[in-house]
């Protein structure tokens, strides 16, 4: 199962395109998706390593978009929060005797790298700016 992470990171870049021009707290984000500022500030250090946001301290801080969400696409943000979907191999090594063990896992690989591909085409051409319009 693909966990969570690139929702929560959509969301708070969706938060953040809407209010383009204030730092949000990680207390307001987590807010919004009713789960711990914790979390929130987990995505926000990967997304300032991305040079995808700025941040600010102190009684005003908090953190916003570092560039435009037009320039940033849903790809990009899959790209930060995924290396590659996988859903998963089986707990025990494949009996390499077997004609199928010996050959799943190089099979799952190849499945999970074409699904890759599939989901990046898709994402490509929806920006940040264009997901949040339908809020």
């Amino acid at each position: 199962m693909i966990p969570g992470k690139f929702a929560i990171t959509l969301h708070i870049l969706t938060l953040m395109t809407k209010y383009p021009d204030e730092f949000l707290s990680s207390e307001y984000i987590a807010g919004s998706m009713n789960i711990n500022p914790v979390l929130v500030r987990k995505e926000i250090g990967n997304l300032k390593k991305h040079n995808i946001v700025e941040s600010r301290e102190g009684k005003f801080g908090g953190t916003r978009l570092a560039k435009p969400a037009a320039d940033i696409t849903l790809e990009d943000i899959y790209n930060m929060t995924f290396d590659c979907v996988s859903l998963g191999y089986s707990k025990n090594d494949p009996n390499p005797a077997c004609p199928v063990g010996k050959k799943i896992n190089e099979n799952l690989d190849n499945l999970y790298k074409n699904i890759n591909v599939k989901i990046c085409g898709q994402l490509k051409d929806i920006s940040l700016l264009q997901f949040t319009r339908d809020f």
